[in-house]
């Protein structure tokens, strides 16, 4: 019974981080509607979006010790657990990076939109969301560590999930930035880094 309650918490959690994200990156339209103090509302969206992420990782671990018993898939890896360690340490340290090198240059924006935020600083100048780069594999990450191909095929929902907390952050940005973002966006990857040819400009023309 644990088991069952746990997933149907963990796939409720995971929409509700969905909805309360999408919430917290749309303060320029919700500002058309009630002003500045939107800024400080979707801040709080953000907030319990987290709250939803902690209890999903909550879920995790407690599916490590109440598995549910599904045909054609295996309670654990096919190899040593040792490995699963190791090949999430060489996934984590990376990713691990990328996130919080994102969450530091991006400041408070991080958690509560702010109204003058500067465009934009650091990583952000190879990453339009590094952030999101960072913390996709980490699910895949705490997979490893508890031993279950089930939660690696379950990690596999949030690519839509986070794909979607892009566009409609993007959506937002768009409009408080207007014409400076749509030039940020050309220039700057989504989750790649862009790389561009310099033109010489000493450059002699034959």
């Amino acid at each position: 019974m644990i088991n069952w309650i746990n997933l149907i918490v963990m796939i409720f959690s995971s929409l509700l981080m969905l909805y309360l994200y999408l919430k917290s990156v749309e303060p320029s339209a919700l500002e058309t509607k009630i002003g500045k103090k939107a800024y400080k509302k979707c801040g709080q969206y953000r907030m319990l979006a987290s709250v939803a992420e902690l209890i999903i990782v909550g879920n995790y671990v407690i599916y490590f010790f109440y598995p549910i018993e599904i045909p054609g898939i295996p309670q654990t890896f096919p190899w040593e657990w040792g490995f699963s360690i190791l090949l999430a340490i060489a996934i984590v340290i990376p990713s691990g990076y990328i996130m919080v090198k994102g969450l530091l240059d991006a400041g408070k924006e991080a958690m509560i939109p702010q109204i003058d935020q500067e465009l934009y600083q650091g990583i952000y100048t190879k990453l339009r969301h590094p952030q999101a780069v960072g913390e996709l594999p980490l699910w895949w990450c705490g997979a490893l560590v508890l031993n279950s191909p089930f939660l690696a095929l379950y990690s596999i929902i949030f690519i839509p999930i986070f794909f979607m907390m892009i566009r409609a952050e993007e959506k937002d940005l768009v409009i408080r930035f207007g014409k400076t973002y749509k030039t940020y966006m050309k220039n700057t990857g989504m989750i790649f880094p862009k790389f561009r040819q310099k033109k010489r400009s000493d450059e002699v023309k034959e």
